[in-house]
This record gives C-alpha cells, sequence and structure tokens, in this order.
C-alpha cells in the first residue's frame, strides 16, 4: 500500500470522534483535496491502536470492486457480507457514497444499530443538502479538509523528495500559483500542474455540477463560474454579477446567479465569508465576499500569471485559519473594515488585517506612513481585549497599540494559532 503524506491537522480533529457509534463522520472538501486518503489514515491509526482489521470495512464506490454497487439493497449487502460473524465496534467508511440511490437509509440504519462508527465522504453538490441533512438531524458531525495549506506543502515536497529552494518567500510564491493539490506536487512542471488542476475543475463540472437541474443555461453558468473565480476576495453581490452579465452577455434574474452562487459552494469551489456589523451584531447580506478553494483556480484559467497581493494573501490566511477550525467573518466598523473576526468557541475572538507590507516610502505630508495608518487603523477601534494581528510578509516587525504584527510565512510555517 503506498505510503500516505499525514495530514496531522485533520486527524487531531477527528480523533475524539473515531469511536463514536452515535454520530455519522462526513468529510467534505473540493475534488482531490484528500478525503479519501484521510479515511485510510484514520483506518491506519486504528489499526495501529489495536482495532482487528476485520473490523475495519472500507467501501469506495468508485473504485473495483465496488463501483458496480448503485442500490441500497446491493450496498446493505456488502455490508453485512463483510461483518458477517465480526464482533465488537464495526468501523464503516464510505467513499463516494452519492454513487448509491437512496443511501441515507442504508447509513442511518447501521448508525441506529449502536455498533458502528462510521465514515462517508461524497458529491459535495449533494452531501449535506436535501435528505441526508433531513434524517441526520442531530446525527452527524460535518469535517471540512482542505487542500494543503503552506506548512503542508512543504511537508509534502519533503515528503516526496522533491527539491525545495532554501528562500521560503520563493518557495511561498511558487505555492501560490501552483496551489495546494497534494498530487500536483508530485508533477515537475508548471505546465503539467496547470493541466492537473484543469482535469480537477472538469471533474468536479462533470460529476458535481453538470447534472443539476437548476443549471438550464451552462454556457451562463460557465460565465458565473469564471467571474466569481476571477474577482475572489473582492466583495461581490449578486446585483454587481448581473450588471456585468446585462453589460457583456445577456440579461438573468437575481434568482438564477443565487442558485449558480449556492452550486459553486456545494461543489466546493469557492468559500463565501460573510460581513458582520460589529455594533449591530448582525450579518450584513448581500456584501460577501468570495475565497477559492484553491488558488491554483485562478491560475489555471488565466494566462496572466501576475499575483495581486491583496486578494491572494487573503486567501491563503482564509484559508489556514479554517483548516484550524475558526469560524471566519469580515469584520465592519462604522467606515472602516477588518478583514476577518475569527472565532473558535462561543467567546474567543481574534481579529486579523491582512496586507503585502506596511514596509515603504509611501508617506502623508504629516510624515506619517499611509499605508501603516490604514492597515492599523481598523484594529486599534475595536475596544475589547481579544487578540489582533497584522498579517504581511514584512521581515522587520513591529508591535504598535497591542496589535501583533507577524509575517505570514513564519506563522504558516510554524502551524500556529491566531488567538
Amino acid at each position: 500500500m503506498e505510503k500516505l503524506y499525514i495530514r496531522e491537522k485533520y486527524l487531531r480533529r477527528l480523533r475524539g470522534f473515531y469511536h463514536d457509534v452515535d454520530m455519522i463522520k462526513v468529510i467534505t472538501g473540493v475534488r482531490r483535496c484528500g478525503k479519501s486518503s484521510l479515511m485510510q489514515m484514520v483506518c491506519d491509526e486504528l489499526i495501529a491502536n489495536g482495532v482487528n482489521a476485520d473490523n475495519i470495512i472500507y467501501i469506495h464506490l468508485d473504485k473495483r470492486p465496488f463501483k458496480t454497487i448503485k442500490t441500497a439493497e446491493r450496498l446493505e449487502e456488502v455490508i453485512d457480507t463483510k461483518t458477517s460473524g465480526v464482533s465488537g465496534v464495526k468501523y464503516l467508511f464510505i467513499d463516494e457514497i452519492q454513487n448509491v440511490k437512496g443511501f441515507e437509509e442504508v447509513v442511518n440504519s447501521y448508525r441506529e444499530e449502536g455498533d458502528y462508527s462510521i465514515f462517508i465522504t461524497g458529491s459535495n453538490s449533494y452531501l449535506l443538502s436535501g435528505e441526508l441533512a433531513t434524517k441526520l438531524t442531530g446525527r452527524y458531525i460535518e469535517f471540512g479538509m482542505g487542500t494543503l495549506t503552506f506548512d503542508e506543502y512543504i511537508g509534502i515536497k519533503q515528503f516526496f523528495g522533491k527539491p525545495l529552494n532554501p528562500d521560503m518567500e520563493k518557495e511561498f510564491i511558487q505555492y501560490i500559483t501552483e496551489g495546494g493539490f497534494p498530487l500536483s506536487v508530485k508533477y515537475n512542471t508548471y505546465d503539467e500542474k496547470m493541466a492537473y488542476v484543469n482535469s480537477v475543475i472538469d471533474e468536479i463540472y462533470d460529476k458535481d455540477i453538470k447534472a443539476n437541474k437548476k443549471i438550464r443555461k451552462k454556457t451562463l453558468f460557465r460565465k458565473v463560474q469564471t467571474y466569481i473565480i476571477n474577482n475572489f476576495g473582492a466583495t461581490t453581490s449578486v446585483n454587481s454579477i448581473c450588471d456585468y452579465l446585462g453589460n457583456n452577455v445577456e440579461s438573468v434574474s437575481k434568482k438564477t446567479i443565487y442558485n449558480y452562487l449556492e452550486i459553486l459552494e456545494n461543489a466546493k469551489i469557492i468559500s463565501k465569508c460573510e460581513r458582520f456589523d460589529m455594533k449591530s451584531k448582525r450579518s450584513l447580506n448581500g456584501e460577501e465576499k468570495y475565497y477559492l478553494s484553491d488558488l491554483s483556480f485562478y491560475f489555471a484559467k488565466n494566462t496572466d500569471g501576475r499575483i495581486n497581493y491583496g486578494p491572494v494573501l487573503e486567501n491563503i490566511v482564509y484559508n489556514y485559519v479554517k483548516s484550524k477550525g475558526y469560524k471566519v467573518s469580515i469584520g465592519k466598523i462604522g467606515n472602516l473594515e477588518v478583514d476577518f473576526i475569527l472565532r473558535k468557541n462561543t467567546d474567543e475572538y481574534a481579529y486579523v488585517q491582512v496586507a503585502r507590507t506596511i514596509d515603504n516610502d509611501n508617506y502623508d505630508e504629516n510624515g506619517k506612513n499611509i499605508t501603516e495608518e490604514r492597515e492599523y487603523r481598523p484594529l486599534e477601534k475595536i475596544a475589547d481585549g481579544y487578540p489582533k494581528y497584522l498579517v504581511t510578509m514584512d521581515k522587520f516587525l513591529q508591535r504598535r497599540s497591542g496589535v501583533k504584527h507577524i509575517n505570514i510565512i513564519d506563522t504558516i510555517l510554524g502551524n500556529k494559532e491566531l488567538g
């Protein structure tokens, strides 16, 4: 069996539920981010910790000999055959479970038996919507998984024996343009990597999107997808998309745009980050930002490889803190904005501002650095005592008004928490 690069940050969140027979563990994430490998890592840990291999049932419905299983009855028959005569807790892993029509009843029935610890992955456009969520209300826990964060990118390059540039900033820039799909790291040239990313995009479209009945105009959907990928990290409203399409393509209803954005979210191509008014403590609808599950989606679809560091660094920080289990929103303070509010527990917050640099010669007539003032001002407006961070690529760091100025590369490579 192929040796796997261990994704420790996700295993750490799963370990407390390994033997839980009451909750179904649902692993979600964009295709090819490593969900199947993560389930295999869990299997390996269970065996290493003394669980009998006979008690572990792994069914990958996209691979032989299980790819012909299409009905609930056949799936149940296979599970019963594999667990016949096995005593104690059974550990049931089912990959690409949406391939079986009516799988919800099967999964729920084994959970109700009380001696099955169940892990599932599947098509993100369906898995936690509709019938499954209804039938498993309060009986499942979702574990979101992402592509490689920068620390994992360096780790997997070492794991595969790929050369590393001793200048980590150059490696970081390479990571930005190549993205973090685990298998992409195995390829040697940039063109090969982008060909792989394009194949992932095509697979998502073919398997998760194309058959969706809400998509009546495939060409229009592609244009919305292109627009949202090209404008990641920017404030995006349905009105702005409608205006763009009206000027460049054709008139389109707001409902259609909402549907298309939801489909892209469900397929995990994009992730919505809502604005939060810190005074009224309310979410502000219609003023969201969308971040990419992997930056390679942008670079694979654009011939212009120049890096716009503003949204790029925000996207990297957003995906990094999500991988650490934080809930994330954008903070609005009057006319000012904090890039991210992080929340881990009910009442634990941290505030994060992201910029490429504040170390420049951009001064006003009073001798104040304009960039520095702009980035610190929103954080200094926050009156509570929760941690505040300014994240940049600067090597020379400062401390001002209790705000911690940190280097993005050192922070991620150190696998540090923010908060």
